[in-house]
């Protein structure tokens, strides 16, 4: 576990994650991280979980429609 501390960034407020942080998130400067709630409480990753969403139903759809979609690439 990580204490984090608030800190002043300008006129905003952020959070500067240890290097460990960053690491395991496989991230770097310039990325985007996204924090969702959880049942839990919030979880931050490197994963657009509105992306994953919307890949999970193509997926879905490629296989239902798998002859279709083989027709149309002809």
């Amino acid at each position: 576990m990580h204490t984090l501390k608030l800190t002043q960034i300008g006129n905003s407020i952020g959070v500067i994650l240890p290097k460990e942080v960053i690491a395991r998130l496989k991230v770097a400067k310039g990325d985007s991280i996204f924090i969702t709630e959880t049942p839990e409480g919030f979880a931050i990753t490197p994963h657009d979980p509105n992306f994953e969403t919307q890949m999970q139903a193509a997926e879905e759809i490629m296989k239902r429609r798998r002859n279709v979609l083989r027709e149309l690439a002809k």
